[in-house]
């Protein structure tokens, strides 16, 4: 085995399991579905939902984080 060279083997993912080739199809896929028109307004509607996503997540989180921080303050002062 000390004189057998073994072949370097590297995986190369560059955007997980799909390669380039493969998003170039899905992409013109999508192209022809919806046209080339559409496109900018899916992106715009996602773009969107995905930012009242988010402050929606932070309303709901910051009432919770500030009524521990006035708990915790109470707590001490009984």
């Amino acid at each position: 085995m000390a004189g057998m060279i073994l072949p370097l083997q590297v995986p190369v993912l560059l955007f997980g399991p799909f390669g380039a080739t493969e998003l170039l199809i899905i992409l013109g896929i999508v192209i022809l579905i919806f046209g080339s028109t559409k496109l900018p307004q899916l992106g715009a509607g996602l773009g969107q939902g995905i930012r009242n996503f988010r402050q929606s997540m932070k309303q709901i989180t910051a009432p919770a984080e500030e009524s521990d921080s006035g708990e915790a303050g109470k707590s001490g002062k009984d």
